[in-house]
């Protein structure tokens, strides 16, 4: 392996990176630097090698066909490499890896992280706030939680909570409300990700089909909540988003049922994940907090109930 020693590692991560992302830009958010450090990597790397391995095009960094066994065992290499790393990190019983959607860790995991570290001292937690599913085999992830249907190819998933939504408002938005179709005239907070519409819930009360007014539509459920704290309309807000605003006054739930998506919480692990004594207290002390948030939820906005 002496001729490694030719050729700087970090050099054959950044043409790794860019190989199999197919840009500099995807390989830049990657390794957490700028494209023109991966662009002059790449370089370097090309001239220690002493041959070119993509061709600068229109359509950026194109592998040239002549490149294609070196870049191939680049991608093994590399996959081998990240393997070795999470097999030794799952090793330690003190670290527990949680990877949870960013809207359900920001609005309601963050804020009880301290309970779960009063109860098991000796555990730390990394939280890893994302909501996609990488393939098992290339994480350290030790326990995930999702929004969804509960089906996700090459996992095994536990559901935590089923999701229900009710519209939710500032109080002084909400004094004037008298019934369900009163909602209809006011600006609507759209979440342009969300898995449902709001008939969702319009169904529910008799009112199928109707209009609603859009006024603000964002890419982010957390920014909806802030929106609808600050007065801007009425979101279709679900249990663990809202709970907190609900039970401390800043919104109301004028008008229930609280409907059922279809969809719920879920936790997910690998497939052929071992039982982990870890991940087991952390399932259990979740379940646990939710349940008791959500007997707290029910008094403050009974049409969760």
């Amino acid at each position: 392996m002496k001729n490694l020693n030719q050729v700087h590692l970090n050099g054959l991560r950044a043409v790794e990176a860019v190989a199999r992302l197919g840009s500099l830009q995807a390989a830049a958010d990657e390794l957490g630097v700028s494209v023109g450090a991966v662009s002059q990597q790449v370089i370097k790397t090309e001239q220690q090698l002493g041959r070119t391995l993509f061709e600068r095009t229109s359509r950026g960094m194109v592998p040239i066909e002549q490149a294609g066994g070196v870049l191939s065992r680049l991608l093994d290499g590399f996959r081998l490499l990240s393997g070795a790393v999470a097999l030794a990190q799952k090793t330690d019983d003190s670290l527990l890896t949680i990877s949870v959607a960013p809207v359900f860790a920001a609005r309601w995991l963050v804020h009880r992280i301290s309970a779960f570290s009063a109860l098991y001292p000796h555990i730390g937690l990394r939280i890893d706030a994302n909501d996609r599913l990488t393939d098992a085999s290339k994480t350290d992830v030790d326990l995930r939680i999702r929004v969804g249907r509960g089906q996700w190819p090459c996992f095994k998933s536990e559901l935590i909570l089923e999701q229900r939504v009710a519209p939710v408002c500032t109080p002084a938005m909400a004094e004037t409300l008298r019934e369900p179709a009163d909602l209809l005239p006011l600006p609507k907070i759209i979440d342009s990700r969300a898995m449902f519409t709001w008939d969702v819930w319009l169904s529910a009360v008799g009112l199928s089909g109707a209009e609603i007014k859009a006024r603000h539509s964002f890419s982010e459920a957390s920014l909806c909540l802030d929106a609808a704290i600050a007065g801007q309309g009425v979101m279709l807000a679900w249990q663990t988003l809202a709970s907190h605003q609900l039970q401390h006054g800043q919104l109301v739930a004028p008008f229930g049922p609280a409907v059922k998506t279809g969809f719920g919480h879920y936790f997910v692990i690998a497939e052929k994940a071992k039982r982990s004594d870890k991940v087991e207290k952390f399932k259990r002390w979740l379940k646990a907090e939710l349940e008791e948030d959500m007997v707290r939820l029910a008094k403050a906005a009974p049409v969760f109930a």
